[in-house]
């Protein structure tokens, strides 16, 4: 169990873990549209959804998960929760969804499966979470783009070498970007993640700002405690 200051997040049953990627965009993600309605694509253990409940009063919040025991795992993390009223997940592919689409959302929120090489492991369920093939990001995008609300966000957290094609995907469907971070473990190593919020507006101008994780293993930046104290324990 992972255990958060207001939630806990069972994660025995998921092939992808709580980890770093997913706790930045949960924290990250702009709310300042004040969201209704929030989808969270390929749920996992919930951990965003769990997250957006605890910073908005969105009074839906919706996600998708294709794995079955996943799925099981979310919803108990769900109904576990101080939110359980206000969260649901659906046993489906995003196929289904965006096939007979009933509502629109304020927010969509996605940690995508990423790694795109033709290679896989000996775990089925693990290749399933973390392996593009298994959700697109054209589909993901195309998703977005069908999903989103007229004033909506639409947020992710990407590998920064994939971060040019990302972009240029959402511009085709007329989704532009308004915040990006670009993170870096330390200060010595490379930049490995891209956080990257669109609307369905272009800024004339947009910078992206960079966050630093860690100065020494297991000492943390000013800025990513600032960013996650009030989900850690110990932050």
């Amino acid at each position: 169990m992972f255990q958060f200051k207001q939630f806990n997040v069972e994660q025995d049953k998921c092939a992808m873990k709580v980890g770093t990627d997913s706790v930045l965009l949960g924290a990250w993600c702009p709310i300042d549209n004040n969201p209704n309605s929030v989808l969270d694509i390929g749920a996992g253990t919930g951990i965003l959804s769990l997250m957006l409940a605890q910073r908005t009063n969105a009074e839906q919040i919706d996600s998708v998960e294709i794995d079955e025991d996943a799925y099981e795992q979310c919803v108990s993390n769900y109904e576990n929760s101080p939110w359980s009223d206000r969260l649901f997940c659906f046993h489906a592919e995003l196929d289904e969804i965006v096939e007979d689409p009933e509502d629109e959302y304020d927010i969509i929120i996605s940690n995508p499966p990423f790694y795109a090489e033709d290679f896989k492991t000996d775990n089925t369920q693990r290749d399933l979470a973390r392996f593009q093939d298994a959700m697109p990001f054209e589909d993901l995008v195309e998703a977005a783009d069908l999903l989103l609300s007229e004033n909506g966000i639409f947020a992710v957290v990407i590998p920064f070498k994939e971060e040019e094609r990302f972009l240029n995907l959402c511009a085709e469907v007329e989704l532009y970007p308004v915040k990006a971070t670009h993170v870096r473990g330390s200060h010595k190593t490379p930049i490995v993640r891209s956080l990257l919020a669109f609307k369905r507006y272009e800024l004339s101008v947009l910078v992206a700002d960079e966050l630093v994780v860690e100065i020494n293993r297991h000492e943390y930046t000013n800025d990513y405690i600032n960013l996650t104290k009030d989900f850690y324990l110990k932050m």
